[in-house]
């Protein structure tokens, strides 16, 4: 057996760059790399004139307190409320500017300005009072994407109590295990919400829940779809009930700046889910400020952010950040495809977005339905484009900023997690020149480094382990109610660093290349390969709209790699097996003939949560023939059972002669 490596191996290479223009530069928000000097030269100080900018009701004493390591204070002594800088500061300057521009499934819309906003936000934390909410108190919204949405979050926050969003995708049983280790008082839900032309009926599934869920004392519906529910008496309140007639102000709490804003709960390797612990004033410094540099955010932008509120990127990036600059959202209920596969475009043209802010699993679904869908629409409002969620291969990115941006519009891909709440590494758009699928370096006021299994750190173009070596304003204050998990799962693996699962490496230029999660390195005959590498060799080929790549367990290689492809158009008859030699020998070319997939299977789609994640957990259980685990966050929970029918009956499908 081969010695095992000591770093990832870094195989795929791309030399492309693209600075931005001259014209984008001129305006930029950051037009001079000494925004790094900067921040390099005194981080705390870098911080500290950030945080001067938003609305705080007492000084901080101390920026940092890490003498409690791995557990950070920031802004130590501060007093404040993060509703005051995301709306009451704003009423003064531009209250009739639309915070944001809401667009339901079926075409329904409304604008709701930061006034308007502002008087929603305080009826409904009057509503949550009188239900017996207090400084504190933690409250479960579990709801589709509409506006009572981010005006709920902003209630809790006004009053001093704590949320906690759960996806309105995720299962009864998943809604219960939240809100029963929160503890949560009330319940914010829906009676349906909107999806692909269907109603997915919340508040029937938040039922099964409170069956389940003691600490519940009253529930808020929204009526959105006018399906039938059943509502319990004294414990279930319509909202336009306890809500419309209510006082169109609320004094805002004063809080303290490590006071809980939020738990959001992400999974573990556990079955119980990790409720990370957001606290208040360093998160709103760090997603304040992030959001105005990497988005390069103007007074009169359009900013659409497409990801669902029951994650962090909407929790960041369409409600505290954006609302905290000031600037104009959209939202959007439903499926990207429907009614037809241009619905994101029409948006994009009927609201003229500027920044536009996806995942790169939508971005290569938009390739696989074919450019006739963004080309029949104007798209010459956008100026920035941003890419979140997992690293995007360099063709996907070619496409984005050839037919979307019509190669004008830089691109900010951007690394960050639920545990770092704001984004981490990302190109600065007016000065950065970006490459294809590089999330290129940490951002001002973020230290990060590339090492090997031993601690130290690796040279340019070598892959590693990537870890962050300093605390960060919007860094999670712990998991909730488990101190000894969060040490254990975030600061045990590299002791003083933060490593959370991510592989990356260093190119030639020493610029940042993600690589995914370290459980989705592959131990190929002695060679540690990141899977997501052989994913861009893939998708780089003409062909292929879209792959993922799994180890599994082979008797003499270690792990050998299967691959789940989806094409372009249609394969005819024999075409198939040629289609897959082809693909593999393109690996083979592009990177490596060590990374040679063993299998290569065609399949018409792949298994996807609603929030565009491909799970490749599934997957991994297809290659090894094992019995299928939770299917229930799919959009579509048929393509699991088919790719691995189709697995099943031809385990040999694509093997290497």
């Amino acid at each position: 057996m081969a010695e095992q490596p000591h770093t990832i191996e870094a195989l795929f290479e791309e030399n492309r760059t693209f600075p931005p223009s001259a014209d984008f530069t001129s305006s930029a928000i950051v037009s001079s790399p000494t925004v790094y000097d900067e921040a390099g030269a005194d981080p705390e100080g870098f911080w500290e004139r950030q945080a001067e900018r938003l609305v705080w009701r007492r000084r901080w004493d101390q920026v940092l307190d890490w003498s409690g390591a791995p557990f950070a204070k920031w802004f130590v002594g501060g007093r404040l409320n993060v509703t005051e800088s995301c709306l009451d500061r704003h009423l003064g300057d531009h209250p009739d500017r639309a915070a944001y521009y809401w667009e339901g499934e079926p075409g329904d819309r409304k604008v709701l300005t930061y006034a308007q906003l502002h008087a929603e936000v305080c009826r409904l934390a009057n509503a949550l009072a009188e239900l017996g909410v207090e400084k504190g108190d933690r409250v479960a919204i579990y709801m589709g994407m509409v506006p009572e949405l981010p005006a709920a979050m902003l209630a809790c926050a006004r009053l001093g109590a704590a949320h906690s969003v759960v996806f309105g995708g995720f299962s009864a049983e998943s809604l219960a295990d939240r809100i029963n280790d929160a503890q949560a008082k009330v319940l914010v839900t829906c009676d349906g919400s909107w999806r692909a032309g269907s109603v997915v009926p919340l508040k029937a599934m938040a039922d099964d829940a409170l069956a389940h869920t003691p600490s519940i004392t009253s529930v808020l519906v929204v009526r959105r779809t006018g399906n039938d529910v059943t509502m319990v008496d004294g414990r279930d309140h319509w909202y336009h009930d306890r809500v419309d007639h209510q006082h169109a102000d609320r004094p805002a709490v004063e809080c303290d700046s490590e006071d809980l804003l939020y738990l959001l709960y992400t999974s573990g390797t556990t079955a119980k889910p990790k409720g990370i612990v957001h606290t208040t004033g360093g998160y709103a410094v760090h997603t304040y400020l992030t959001s105005k540099l990497i988005f390069d955010l103007k007074d009169d932008d359009v900013y659409w952010c497409t990801a669902d509120i029951g994650w962090v990127t909407g929790h960041s990036y369409v409600v505290y950040g954006i609302l905290q600059n000031g600037v104009t959202t959209v939202m959007y209920e439903g499926a990207p495809n429907y009614p037809e596969n241009d619905r994101f475009w029409k948006i994009i043209e009927d609201h003229r977005v500027t920044v536009f802010y996806t995942a790169p699993t939508a971005i290569r679904a938009f390739i696989k339905w074919g450019d006739e869908f963004p080309n029949r629409h104007k798209l010459d409002s956008l100026r920035l484009l941003g890419s979140v969620g997992e690293p995007i291969n360099p063709q996907t990115w070619m496409w984005y900023s050839a037919v979307i941006g019509k190669s004008r519009c830089p691109i900010v891909d951007t690394w960050w997690q639920t545990e770092t709440g704001g984004i981490m590494i990302s190109p600065l758009p007016g000065i950065t020149a970006t490459k294809p699928g590089a999330a290129m370096r940490p951002l001002p006021g973020i230290s990060a480094k590339v090492i090997d299994n031993d601690g130290n750190e690796v040279g340019n173009g070598e892959g590693g382990y990537l870890v962050l070596t300093e605390p960060w304003p919007g860094m999670l204050r712990g998991i909730w109610g488990d101190p000894e998990r969060y040490q254990e799962t975030y600061w045990s693996r590299f002791p003083g660093y933060y490593f959370a699962g991510d592989g990356a490496k260093l190119d030639d230029d020493g610029d940042l290349w993600l690589l995914g999660r370290v459980d989705d390195v592959m131990n190929v005959s002695g060679h540690r390969i990141s899977t997501a590498e052989i994913e861009h060799a893939l998708v780089s080929h003409p062909r292929v709209a879209e792959a993922a790549v799994v180890g599994a367990s082979d008797a003499t290689t270690g792990q050998a790699v299967v691959a789940f492809v989806t094409v372009k158009g249609q394969v005819e008859g024999d075409e198939g097996e040629s289609l897959v030699r082809e693909l593999r020998d393109h690996v083979a070319t592009v990177i490596s003939p060590i990374a040679k997939p063993r299998q290569i299977l065609l399949t018409p789609d792949l298994p996807k949560t609603r929030s565009g994640k491909i799970m490749r957990r599934l997957l991994r259980d297809v290659a090894e023939h094992r019995d299928l685990g939770d299917v229930t966050t799919l959009v579509d929970s048929s393509v699991v059972s088919m790719i691995d029918e189709q697995m099943r009956t031809n385990p040999a499908a694509g093997d290497e002669e």
